[in-house]
């Protein structure tokens, strides 16, 4: 075979580097083309006493990202943009919370979630405020997925802040309408966590008491330490010596289920009313002394009865397979969908035109309906009360984490009979 000219070889070795050089320019064209994701900064507690919560919440996030990206992310008049989710561990602390806000603004982030405390929420409403005012062109929008405390989309309410989850009247309003019916029950003791939201679940749960049930005694009543109790024995016992008959508890995370275990361990057969009962470790530490005793208020129920509803459920199991993994919240779905549903209806992603957007936002999901109150932006949706019952009986084909417990829906309330009035004083930009 002939050898090549040193001229030829310098020929071919000159086109391969013209090429190359156009393929890179192709490659890099291609990637300047491709719109850039829409940032979501997630500050959440991801480790400490509650980092089982935060890391409940980002599994539930990541699948509704991934929902929204698997059908081409959002459509904006630039062309459709992937959602991307960040995340800032808070510790569960309002200072590293707002620590975490400015790491994220500096990201390049406008859409903050957050939601596993309410004394954080009201922190980063505040600093949101005041940032968005000061720097309009790095404004922020708060999503809250589980910042319960009525007072955030009442006295405090923000444009910018919009709230996903029924707040804490709303569903002490829902367990009163078991408990109005639950004529066994005479004596009750309250028990809740020391901030505005556990205040606040004990203060409604005493004014709907005398209203719903003026025959029933509160015996006795407690605020413990946020995350700082490890041994709820001395309320257990206190609980038992107290005669009650039920306890009424907002309690959520390792507060909740350490309480139920020393309760049930200290022999403690009375009911339990609650906010998270369905959930995180509750019904594997409760066990069998939970059946028809452990009540739980949400918006949605893995045994919500129809198919949609299932079909739901079974994909996000297929999703997070581990028993340990399976915590899963309609409404932050709706959350996700509702707000790329304002980013596609706004044409953009800018954070003033998105939060004018989304204050219309109606979303259904697994035939469920929410929407969006303009007035203090507080989501209206369905509420449901479930009691603790063992899987395979009527009505509970699915349990929760592999406990072989799940809830039975006794109860659906409506959005229009969940709706409750606000006082909140809008203050929208001009």
């Amino acid at each position: 075979m002939p050898s090549l000219s040193h001229r030829s070889i310098a020929t071919v070795r000159r086109f391969s580097s013209a090429v190359a050089a156009a393929f890179c320019l192709l490659v890099t064209a291609a990637h300047a083309q491709q719109p850039a994701p829409i940032r979501l900064a997630l500050v959440e507690s991801l480790s400490g006493a509650f980092a089982n919560t935060g890391e409940a919440v980002y599994r539930n996030l990541v699948w509704a990202v991934e929902r929204v990206n698997a059908r081409g992310g959002v459509a904006l008049r630039d062309g459709a943009h992937p959602l991307q989710l960040d995340r800032y561990d808070s510790k569960g602390q309002s200072d590293d919370a707002l620590s975490a806000l400015r790491s994220a603004i500096d990201d390049g982030s406008h859409y903050v979630l957050q939601g596993n405390s309410s004394a954080v929420a009201a922190a980063l409403i505040g600093a949101i405020d005041r940032n968005n005012e000061r720097d309009p062109s790095r404004s922020v929008v708060f999503l809250n997925y589980a910042a319960v405390d009525p007072i955030l989309t009442n006295e405090r309410c923000s444009f910018w802040h919009f709230r996903f989850d029924a707040h804490a009247d709303m569903r002490v309003t829902a367990l009163m309408s078991q408990i109005r019916t639950d004529t066994a029950v005479k004596r009750v003791y309250l028990i809740g966590q020391d901030y505005s939201f556990g205040q606040a679940v004990l203060r409604e749960s005493r004014r709907q008491l005398a209203e719903v049930r003026p025959d029933v005694q509160i015996v006795g009543e407690d605020l413990h330490l946020l995350g700082k109790v490890k041994d709820f024995a001395p309320y257990a016992n206190k609980i038992i010596a107290s005669g009650a008959q039920a306890v009424i508890t907002g309690n959520w995370g390792n507060d909740l289920t350490l309480l139920v275990k020393a309760a049930h361990d200290a022999g403690y057969t009375g009911r339990f009313y609650t906010f998270y009962g369905n959930a995180l470790g509750a019904p594997a530490a409760i066990r069998d002394a939970g059946i028809g005793q452990v009540v739980a208020v949400a918006d949605w129920l893995p045994n919500v009865p129809t198919k949609a509803s299932a079909d739901f459920y079974r994909a996000f199991r297929e999703r997070f397979p581990k028993p340990a993994d399976d915590y899963v919240h309609l409404r932050m779905q709706l959350m996700i969908d509702a707000l790329a549903q304002a980013m596609e209806r706004a044409g953009t992603s800018d954070p003033l035109t998105v939060a004018r957007a989304l204050e219309s936002a109606d979303v259904t999901l697994a035939g469920e309906r929410g929407r969006m109150r303009a007035s203090d932006h507080q989501f209206q949706q369905p509420l449901v009360v479930g009691v603790m019952d063992r899987q395979g009986t009527p009505g509970v084909p699915f349990d929760v984490e592999g406990s072989g417990y799940g809830f039975r829906v006794v109860k659906t309330i409506g959005a229009a009979e969940a709706e409750m009035p606000t006082t909140c004083r809008m203050q929208r930009p001009v």
